[in-house]
């Protein structure tokens, strides 16, 4: 018998969810019939601020295609774009996501809304990186260029909005046309806080994640800056479960914490974050399975009630947050 939502809220530490999926097979099956069907609705789009463009609310993440060749890369990102999906965002540090984003992606560069970031802090470094991005990416600009994993204040921050910065090669390539608009990610409140309070930023990619907020109070107080400052909102992390808390199921599902896996969880979860905090868009895990679930379910999410709200806040409670602040 597939566990039903009252099971999994009961049993919803590592080790029993561990259990469940051993004994369940079917869970794994329930997936797959899930994202075997052909959408019954159009994914749904949100505009980007004032910018006029609408992004859908589902992210293609470049880094579910470090586990898979050229060929698969290809049959994802058409099966994105058939799905609605026209927002694909990726990283230097993703493997080799840029080089089998770039040929994928060729039949369809101008339909879509395509990301990269840098991680370096230099000038320097950041205009490397940035033209070598171009040719990987085989396109003559990008919609939008982002500072990577923003961290440390005075490492992270300070260091790429400084004169000899990172900032500055963005800033050159946004005037010649290259860069349409500039944002940044983080897994820090302060660094987030201290980047937006230091530069015009339209963009930022943060974790929304229920327990991450009922847990760690992780998101409060940077998604109400970035909302004063009019920085568009992007999540990541709104299908995390928690840390790994053993090696399970690690390998398996390619990610460093360990995701939601139960549909009907996933669900919730993907709904708690698109609906809260005027969030544009969300980034699933980086696992190609749970990625073509997310967009199965994404046209299905609508607000919480809250009954629903008040579940994720209890399970939450016996989960382990990924980042508190």
């Amino acid at each position: 018998m597939t566990p039903t939502r009252r099971d999994f809220l009961k049993y919803s530490t590592s080790a029993m969810v561990a259990a469940l999926l051993a004994k369940n097979p079917t869970l794994s099956a329930q997936i797959d019939e899930i994202i075997s069907q052909p959408p019954q609705k159009e994914m749904p789009k949100r505009p980007l601020g004032e910018t006029g463009i609408d992004l859908s609310i589902i992210i293609m993440s470049g880094i579910l295609l470090r586990h898979i060749d050229q060929k698969a890369a290809d049959k994802v990102v058409a099966d994105s774009i058939e799905a609605g999906i026209n927002y694909f965002d990726t990283a230097v540090n993703y493997g080799d996501s840029e080089e089998k984003l770039g040929p994928a992606l060729k039949p369809y560069r101008e339909e879509v809304f395509l990301a990269t970031k840098t991680g370096r802090r230099s000038a320097r470094g950041a205009k490397e990186e940035l033209d070598n991005s171009l040719k990987r990416l085989k396109t003559s600009h990008l919609d939008l260029y982002q500072l990577h994993s923003l961290s440390d204040v005075e490492r992270d921050v300070k260091a790429a909005l400084s004169k000899d910065g990172a900032i500055q090669p963005i800033l050159e390539a946004q005037k010649a046309g290259v860069i349409r608009y500039i944002g940044f990610s983080a897994h820090s409140p302060e660094a987030a806080l201290y980047a937006m309070r230091n530069f015009d930023f339209d963009t930022i990619l943060y974790p929304v994640n229920f327990t991450c907020h009922y847990q760690g109070n992780f998101d409060q107080e940077v998604l109400e800056e970035a909302r004063n400052r009019n920085v568009n909102i992007l999540a990541i992390k709104a299908m995390a479960k928690q840390r790994w808390q053993s090696n399970g199921n690690r390998q398996r599902w390619q990610t460093w914490y360990e995701p939601i896996v139960e549909p009907e969880l996933a669900k919730m979860a993907l709904s708690w974050t698109l609906f809260h905090s005027d969030v544009i868009a969300a980034a699933p895990p980086g696992n190609e399975k749970l990625y073509r679930l997310a967009m199965a379910i994404a046209p299905e999410c609508q607000k919480l009630n809250e009954k629903k709200n008040e579940e994720l806040k209890e399970l939450s409670a016996e989960l382990h947050p990924l980042f508190t602040a």
